[in-house]
């Protein structure tokens, strides 16, 4: 399902971004293509419309988000791989180093002038 809802959420972000592309932030865009009057959806309607599409799609988009969180798989009931069961069987805590019970030897007099 969580496959699903992605894929859908990418289509819509791709209508989004071009729905946004088509629109011009000062009133031009795709509803400056239709300059004639007796156009059937005119100039006023066109960017209604596209407005409408582009909240429509940000609403939709953020529905799938949430649903998206919602069916996420979290890896809680996954069961562990052979080898990572294997590893927390056998791993222990790392043995204590041997330390020297006895000072070291300071060198003698003989053994420096050798």
């Amino acid at each position: 399902m969580f496959t699903f809802i992605l894929i859908v959420s990418f289509i819509l972000c791709v209508l989004m971004v071009l729905i946004v592309l088509v629109q011009n932030s000062k009133g031009g865009g795709l509803a400056s293509n239709f300059s004639s009057s007796n156009q059937i959806m005119g100039v006023k309607k066109t960017t209604d419309f596209l407005e409408k599409a582009t909240w429509g799609l940000a609403l939709a988009i953020f529905a799938l988000c949430l649903g998206a969180a919602a069916t996420i798989d979290h890896g809680t009931n996954v069961p562990k791989s052979a080898i990572e069961q294997e590893l927390l069987e056998t791993e222990t805590a790392p043995a204590t180093p041997a330390f020297p019970t006895e000072a070291p030897v300071k060198p003698t007099e003989t053994e420096k002038a050798e």
